[in-house]
């Protein structure tokens, strides 16, 4: 099932971040940072723990406020934008931690992830109550298509929180797929999974880029993965950027080796 995500202003990337800067309390987490990710590409962010990686996705979907720089989707500045809004604009994203309904089954939770299509309006419900289960069979009608393409449509009814790890990560990816985004941010999304579920998980991210048109920003610590996966990557350190660069660019270079992959000359 193809979907094709809006262009992004002519010329330009899709997601730009702009010599961001992030403070909390007396800790500086972000300095300066800035990102540039084009239209369909996969662009991994790599660095230490603690190098400021997660605190950005924060920023991008307003769970953290920006002390200062320009976070813009398509061109439009969205840095100060309430977070329902940001879903609304086409940034969706997955968690290090899943946050999974275990009592819910796959499609109820897949479904959430497009609450904000239905609008939950309690008035409508109540004036047109026809209007709100047509809109809430087409929601579930694009989910179990979700479901289907990314192989889960067998569990569809089974409570997500007796899937195997690496299944209730596939789900959350769905989750993030049902609310039509353009961006689609991953946090660490290899994490937890064994050698074989991670290669798998690659060829799923791909596949995802492709089918569906998204963009696609992750945070990784398995370097097999992002080496293979990513088109670009960028590295940070420190709240700062490091380097950048396509992925052999990134492995050779110097900087990245000696602050990150904790080799020396």
């Amino acid at each position: 099932m193809a979907v094709v995500a809006p262009a992004p202003e002519e010329g330009g990337p899709v997601l730009a971040v702009e010599k961001v800067d992030v403070r909390f309390g007396g800790i500086h987490a972000l300095r300066g940072v800035s990102l540039n990710v084009s239209a369909g590409e996969i662009c991994g962010l790599i660095g230490p723990n603690g190098a400021g990686k997660t605190t950005l996705f924060n920023c991008i979907t307003r769970l953290s406020a920006v002390t200062a720089g320009t976070i813009r989707l398509r061109g439009q500045t969205i840095e100060t934008l309430p977070p329902r809004q940001i879903i609304r604009m086409g940034i969706a994203r997955t968690f290090q931690n899943l946050g999974i309904y275990a009592g819910m089954t796959v499609l109820e939770n897949v479904m959430l992830g497009a609450h904000h299509i239905s609008g939950g309006r309690f008035i409508d419900a109540l004036m047109r109550p026809g209007r709100s289960r047509q809109r809430e069979q087409e929601i579930e009608h694009r989910c179990r298509e979700i479901l289907a393409d990314l192989d889960l449509k067998d569990v569809a009814g089974v409570p997500a929180g007796s899937l195997p790890y690496a299944t209730q990560k596939r789900m959350e990816i769905a989750r993030a797929l049902a609310s039509r985004p353009i961006v689609l941010l991953l946090d660490e999304p290899a994490g937890g999974l064994t050698h074989g579920e991670v290669g798998e998980f690659g060829h799923l991210v791909s596949r995802v880029r492709t089918t569906y048109g998204v963009t696609v920003v992750l945070i990784e610590h398995h370097m097999g993965l992002v080496m293979s996966l990513c088109d670009r990557i960028e590295v940070f350190h420190l709240g700062q950027n490091l380097a950048r660069g396509r992925p052999e660019e990134v492995r050779a270079n110097w900087a990245v080796i000696d602050a990150y992959l904790g080799r020396s000359r």
